[in-house]
């Protein structure tokens, strides 16, 4: 059951995003009075900002916010443990009826909070952002983003289109969602299996104002084949559709040779019968191993259950910075 005055908290994950910061501070600062003022959510609510163990001035700025705002507060991570992982730190430390994850660039648009907030109240314990377009993309990001999506509906991964991280959870899904032990963070695809009530709150992404994107290629390509394999064991059943095909092509390459041996005066003694079949079956086999190595790794890293992260410091104003 929801009520029309709960407490809320705006998580925001953060690397290196020390140019970013006072303008993030002030937007969702700005969102989260108003949201007060207009008896939408408690005087109680907070900010809780993630630092991912940035290499600039994050910290610095994040904790000397955190002693003058009593509303925010500032959790320090010991060590760069990604964005899903920060993302996952934030979520365990709040207390609030209702969580909101963001990211600090504000690309997402702070103004649609409030959008969450009314869809909270109407009775839905998930409210997802999705993007109704992706024009601030360059065509290459696009084109492999909601190629991606297809992609993973395609294996059978329940996801939601265009929706990255920009989310709202009631305080019940988001203790459903801290029963799931996986070390291998997809939070996306973990929160739709949650269930409860859910809506969407559609917006147009904006242009970065500050700082870099934290995701280069090589950061997509790992994310998204993480997604795939922590989600969907298709690729495996893939190796066995595989190895029918070759079989067939092998059998295809060997009736092939056998008409150019006993049928013509073009073969060469024993190339084509070795060779052809060896680099088939050969690259075949690789692949195979590929995709289940990186289904071993992961069930190597599950079994050994290592901590997700560590948090170095946690400061609010009330504090001199505690230690996890």
């Amino acid at each position: 059951m929801t009520t029309s005055y709960p407490t809320l908290a705006i998580v925001v994950p953060c690397y290196n995003e020390e140019e970013m910061l006072p303008k993030t501070f002030q937007e969702l600062g700005g969102v989260l009075s108003g949201l007060i003022e207009r008896d939408k959510v408690h005087p109680d609510s907070r900010l809780y900002f993630v630092d991912d163990g940035s290499k600039d001035r994050t910290w610095q700025i994040l904790e000397e916010k955190a002693r003058q705002d009593i509303a925010l507060v500032a959790i320090r991570l010991s060590r760069n443990r990604g964005h899903q992982k920060a993302l996952y730190a934030g979520l365990w430390q709040t207390t609030e009826d209702v969580v909101i994850s963001i990211d600090a660039d504000l690309q997402d648009g702070p103004e649609n909070i409030e959008l969450m907030v009314d869809q909270y109240l109407s009775g839905h314990d998930v409210v997802y952002g999705v993007r109704s377009e992706r024009a601030s993309d360059t065509f290459f990001k696009r084109f492999t983003a909601e190629g991606y999506y297809k992609v993973m509906k395609k294996m059978g991964v329940d996801l939601v289109f265009n929706h990255a991280d920009f989310r709202l959870m009631s305080r019940r899904a988001l203790e459903a969602f801290k029963s799931y032990p996986e070390v291998n963070l997809f939070l996306r695809g973990i929160i739709r299996e949650v269930g409860f009530p859910s809506a969407i709150v559609e917006y147009e992404r904006k242009e970065r104002l500050a700082g870099e994107s934290k995701y280069p290629l090589r950061k997509m390509l790992s994310f998204a084949w993480d997604g795939i394999t922590s989600f969907s064991t298709a690729p495996l059943r893939m190796i066995t559709v595989l190895g029918f095909f070759s079989g067939f092509l092998s059998l295809l390459i060997l009736a092939w040779v056998l008409v150019v041996r006993f049928f013509t005066d073009e073969a060469i003694p024993g190339w084509a019968s070795i060779l052809l079949p060896l680099l088939f079956v050969g690259s075949i086999q690789l692949l195979c191993l590929g995709v289940l190595g990186e289904y071993l790794a992961k069930i190597y890293a599950e079994v050994k259950r290592r901590p997700r992260y560590h948090v170095d410091k946690i400061i609010t104003r009330d504090s001199e910075g505690e230690d996890a």
